[in-house]
């Protein structure tokens, strides 16, 4: 519990990095997967009884209102993080043949008008719609899962008015500089260089680092920069930890390097075939990527890589790769190696107020797909310290389906989203998860009625802050 912190923070000042705690790391690790059907409404098997949700959209819904507006496969899920209404806006792409992009405006409490696509299915021949990040100029980037030998695809967008576009009205404009890859994760470090994976058996993780990495826009972020790809422990390895070097695989401006660059028919960079040819590290099916700062102050990249059930970690201070998490890494459920048959097929990343990581599976909704916290009490990036190991945080009842996109509220440290991706029925579904204290909280003698008001309200808006 953190009864002593909060009542501290509210009593000595209300700025307090209080307002940083969440309750999701509060709760009982599931022993088992969810393996039988639950109710639509309700799809998600949750760790602890303070825990809610709560449908905020389904794909039925919005196609009834206006037919063929949302092509399904709600993928990952971001906000607008930055700027005017920070906070309001929840962004995320079709993954699906005619992709799009559709926002959800958490303020508006009519069902029928919060959800809007904003890039139509279909738009520039947009499929497999994966990638969802807020920039640090303020705009949306997607990108396609679809890459190889002969496509035309594997290309990075952005939406350059996401929060005041209208159905279909979306700008969306493709930033070639970035070479072509299956595109899932994407993360912006602190100096705002771009992390990118290929989503393949044998992919590589990727850097572009731009020329203007404070720039205000998009034309000027993608006007020039250069793409890198990692080569760890020497390179020309698979799954390797150790030193990470950086291999470039475009010029300074984004164009070709001579001897090392492919090039495609529209100038653009054929990023897997380029990767190869400098020898850079192969990882199976690595897939999203997420970044956080560990107590001691160093950045950390964090990759799934679904194939081999592995989290890697880059330290992005040290330059050192490590594995994070695997089938070896504790069950805090029973003490003993997760193992194969529990954690399998990583693939979403997401992290909460506190820094904690959760892994999300990509598995088989009402059989085996989970979503793990990792628990890290020190936080210094690793899961090897006494006490620390994976839990099994929530489990999905949905036939068909797969959890897609968890993402934790930046404003609202008890608020989390999460996607129920392609299931049976066909009727994609967003869901908001809750976390609220502990009963006991509330009856603490924090002395005062101005600090119990403070607390009722919070326990009513089951958030902190």
């Amino acid at each position: 519990m953190k009864i002593t912190t909060i009542a501290a923070a509210v009593l000595l000042s209300t700025t307090s990095t209080a307002f940083a705690q969440t309750y999701f790391d509060e709760f009982t690790p599931l022993s088992t997967s969810q393996t039988s059907a639950l109710p639509a409404a309700e799809p998600i098997k949750l760790s602890s009884p303070n825990f809610s949700q709560v449908t905020l959209a389904n794909r039925a819904n919005q196609n009834a209102l206006t037919p063929g507006q949302d092509s399904g496969n709600w993928d990952m899920i971001t906000a607008n993080e930055t700027g005017a209404d920070a906070g309001r806006y929840l962004f995320m792409p079709f993954e699906t043949g005619s992709g799009g992009v559709m926002r959800v405006d958490l303020q508006d409490s009519n069902y029928n008008t919060r959800t809007t696509t904003i890039v139509a299915p279909g738009t520039q021949g947009f499929v497999s719609g994966d990638a969802s990040r807020w920039t640090p100029w303020g705009s949306y980037v997607t990108a396609e899962e679809s890459w190889g030998t002969g496509s035309t695809k594997g290309r990075l967008f952005e939406v350059t008015n996401p929060t005041t576009a209208g159905q279909f009205t979306g700008d969306f404009i493709q930033r070639s500089i970035i070479p072509r890859v299956s595109h899932e994760g994407l993360a912006f470090d602190q100096n705002k260089s771009m992390y990118f994976i290929d989503e393949l058996n044998g992919g590589s993780i990727y850097k572009y680092v731009s020329a203007n990495p404070n720039a205000t826009n998009g034309n000027d972020y993608f006007a020039a920069g250069q793409t890198f790809a990692a080569k760890v422990n020497g390179g020309n390895n698979a799954n390797a930890v150790g030193a990470i070097a950086w291999e470039a695989i475009t010029d300074v401006n984004g164009a070709a390097l001579a001897g090392v660059s492919t090039v495609l028919g529209d100038g653009s960079i054929d990023g897997r075939v380029t990767a190869n040819t400098v020898k850079a590290t192969d990882y199976q099916r690595p897939e999203d990527l997420d970044i956080k700062v560990l107590a001691n102050g160093q950045e950390v990249l964090f990759i799934a890589t679904t194939t081999t059930n592995e989290v890697y970690s880059f330290n992005l201070d040290t330059g050192m790769a490590s594995l994070f998490a695997s089938t070896a890494t504790i069950d805090l459920a029973t003490g003993l190696a997760v193992g194969a048959g529990s954690f399998t097929s990583p693939d979403n990343l997401a992290i909460d107020a506190e820094g904690n990581v959760y892994i999300i599976e990509d598995r088989n909704g009402a059989v085996d797909d989970d979503i793990w916290f990792a628990k890290d009490i020190n936080k210094d990036g690793d899961l090897l310290d006494a006490g620390e190991g994976l839990a099994r945080w929530a489990s999905n009842g949905t036939p068909g389906s797969e959890f897609t996109g968890l993402y934790f509220d930046k404003f609202k440290p008890n608020v989390a989203y999460v996607n129920i991706q392609h299931p049976s029925t066909g009727d994609d579904r967003l869901v908001m998860l809750s976390a609220v204290p502990e009963p006991e909280t509330y009856a603490l003698p924090l002395g005062g009625l101005g600090v119990m008001g403070l607390m009722a309200r919070r326990r009513r808006n089951g958030s902190k802050a």
